[in-house]
């Protein structure tokens, strides 16, 4: 048995390793892994590409063992994030390791000691590469696949993290939410409706011709909704603009709502067919067969709730049931009939309690795990 080592990559050289290098942890050995899209990983890792390294700084690591790669890890110092939290905390993520100790630790040193020459006290993590990406580790529902932009991997992942010395600052939940559970809710139906007509509220579709100004909305409700929410950083608008290029030919404007008072969004949900049920059978490349994000969207029986979101001062008012509601008949009008609400911090009351109102079942748990350097 040869010694662990561990050394930066060769950016951007190695790039595509440090991507496709996650088959060698999963291939044939666990079917309910979905491979992210190679385009996808690259998009996230350019950083010159990527406007998250604006106010970011990722170095990137591979285990090695007898001369074969048995591991990756980032780290990550987000200036962003200690600005707005006024600490001294860096990241780990695109975490993957083969099933040995050793490996795990070598690669958590590695970051550690970056993050440590940075100036930063704590490591927290997964985030891949923020909170407003894929975020967390699974650590309970691993029969079943992972939703659009939500994490997989394997059980042992818990076990090298704790052993190392990780604990839990947090967990996030997810929901699973079913159409007949609402709508064939008599007090479901009344109760969200009375609701929307307390607070005067109406719903409308996103419209993708008014793009950049609807963005505007989103990024102004998201902001003002999420601020107060542990380890929130906020979307910069060099952000918001480059994720929404990517989703933008994915969004389903009938299932993507603003929530309005009198004309003013004080609500909005991005919702997105579960695109992971096309992707998990392209081998994480776009090309040639992408075309079936288009063509298969139609099949697609699960959604998932990224963003449901509503400004404090109309928040504690059911208007989240009442956004619940109507994404859920409007997906049943399109086949969808199951869907996901994630992800939701563990101590986030009031929206553990609207998945709750909806017959929503916790069904996956994933954490976020700290250490100190």
């Amino acid at each position: 048995m040869g010694n662990v080592t561990v050394r930066k990559i060769d950016y951007p050289r190695e790039l595509k390793k440090f991507i496709r290098f996650p088959f060698k942890v999963y291939k044939g050995k666990y079917p309910y892994w979905v491979p992210p899209l190679d385009y996808d990983q690259k998009n996230i890792l350019m950083k010159e590409k990527n406007p998250f390294f604006k106010h970011a700084e990722m170095e990137m690591f591979f285990a090695e063992k007898d001369g074969e790669i048995v591991g990756r890890i980032a780290a990550i110092k987000n200036d962003l994030h200690n600005e707005v939290h006024k600490d001294k905390v860096g990241f780990f993520g695109f975490y993957e390791a083969l099933e040995d100790q050793e490996i795990a630790n070598k690669l958590f040193d590695a970051a550690k000691d970056w993050l440590k020459s940075k100036g930063l006290e704590q490591m927290r993590g997964p985030a891949s590469p923020s909170v407003n990406d894929v975020y967390g580790l699974l650590i309970e529902g691993f029969d079943d696949y992972p939703r659009l932009m939500m994490s997989y991997n394997p059980p042992y992942y818990i076990d090298q993290m704790e052993n190392y010395g990780f604990y839990k600052a947090k967990d996030l939940y997810a929901y699973r939410i079913d159409r007949d559970k609402i709508l064939k809710s008599e007090k479901i139906t009344r109760v969200s409706q009375i609701a929307a007509k307390r607070a005067k509220v109406t719903i409308r579709e996103v419209n993708l011709k008014d793009f950049h100004n609807e963005l505007e909305k989103i990024k102004y409700i998201f902001n003002k909704a999420w601020e107060p929410n542990w380890g929130f950083v906020p979307f910069t608008d060099e952000e918001i603009e480059h994720a929404a290029k990517d989703l933008k030919p994915l969004v389903v404007p009938k299932i993507t709502i603003f929530a309005e008072v009198e004309g003013k969004p004080i609500g909005f949900a991005l919702v997105m067919p579960d695109y992971n049920l096309i992707i998990k059978d392209l081998n994480g490349k776009l090309f040639p067969f992408g075309y079936r994000l288009f063509t298969q969207r139609k099949k697609l029986d699960w959604a998932r709730i990224l963003i449901l979101g509503i400004i404090p001062e109309y928040q504690r008012k059911g208007i989240d049931a009442f956004m619940y509601y109507e994404i859920t008949r409007r997906a049943a009008e399109l086949g969808i009939d199951k869907g996901e609400a994630s992800w939701i911090l563990e101590d986030n009351v009031m929206m553990n309690r609207g998945a709750e109102a909806m017959n929503g079942t916790l069904y996956k748990k994933y954490r976020i795990y700290q250490i100190d350097i």
